[in-house]
């Protein structure tokens, strides 16, 4: 057996960069990496959503080289790295323990695999394409969102009991709009915010639309349009559907790594870093008359 190597951060970077180039990311987002040597050494990766100081503990407590999460740490900039603001904290600590940082974030989205394929991959769904195609993909499996099939059709009730069962576990659950015992036979999902994809999910004809971060305006609307055929939402917490993608992309990294012969340890954080910590059940049902008075 050939002597596997320690592998530069830099051709970390690389073949990361090759899995989701930052030139395929949203033109108001910041990827790429924020911290960190090109020269030094990598031999623990850790991977999360978000990079948050608990995160970045973590990663000092496991020894991890490099943190690659999907949300970016400065999104809108910033004129400060002190470490009296938390996300200056993020950074001071970063350094202080050789630890680099990048990030994947819209350009993950869009990938093929991306977010949305390991949203759909945990939810046992078949992906048939995107939900919005990149236009720069000939072969147009690229983009956001994907359009899936069930091998047997659920109802929305049931669909959402899986999707609380087969993510990860959040104070949020599932929360529902529209005909709890319509059948889905096709469904949209796209990982993280999806309210903005409605006129896509539309024209998909598709049963359902699993996504996060569901605002009370545009979700109403969009159930109330009847017009166009009913529709029903799932809505996720937003940490809950872009975890999954932690897993294929650690998994993409160690496929990487045996192939190249790299001695380099993937780990995924299971450290639940959605800020919603508790939930409260309503004391009636939905189907109880009347509100407060």
């Amino acid at each position: 057996m050939p002597r596997q190597s320690v592998p530069r951060l830099s051709e970390v970077i690389a073949a990361l960069e090759n899995l989701w180039p930052a030139e395929r990311a949203e033109s108001w987002d910041a990827v790429g990496t924020v911290v960190g040597d090109p020269d030094q050494g990598v031999t623990r990766v850790l991977f999360a959503v978000d990079p948050v100081q608990e995160i970045v503990d973590e990663a000092v407590k496991l020894g991890a080289d490099l943190l690659v999460t999907h949300h970016p740490l400065y999104l809108r900039g910033t004129t400060t790295v002190a470490a009296s603001t938390f996300k200056g904290r993020v950074v001071h600590t970063l350094i202080k323990h050789d630890i680099a940082l990048h990030v994947a974030h819209t350009n993950a989205d869009r990938a093929d695999p991306g977010v949305s394929d390991a949203l759909a991959g945990a939810l046992d769904l078949r992906v048939v394409g995107p939900l919005v195609p990149d236009r720069t993909d000939p072969e147009g499996r690229r983009g956001l969102g994907r359009i899936c099939e069930l091998d047997h059709p659920l109802t929305v009730r049931d669909l959402a009991a899986r999707a609380a069962e087969r993510l990860p576990a959040t104070a949020q659950g599932i929360r529902v709009a529209g005909d709890p015992d319509a059948l889905v036979h096709r469904i949209a999902v796209s990982g993280g915010s999806g309210d903005s994809l409605f006129d896509d999910v539309r024209a998909a004809g598709v049963d359902a639309f699993l996504t996060a971060d569901l605002r009370h305006h545009p979700a109403a609307e969009f159930v109330a349009d009847r017009a166009r055929g009913p529709l029903a939402l799932l809505d996720a917490a937003h940490w809950a559907t872009e975890w999954p993608w932690c897993e294929l992309a650690a998994a993409q990294l160690d496929e990487i790594s045996d192939r190249e012969g790299w001695d380099l340890r993937v780990h995924v954080s299971k450290t639940v870093t959605d800020p919603w910590t508790a939930h409260a059940a309503s004391a009636t049902t939905p189907d109880s008359m009347g509100a407060p008075n």
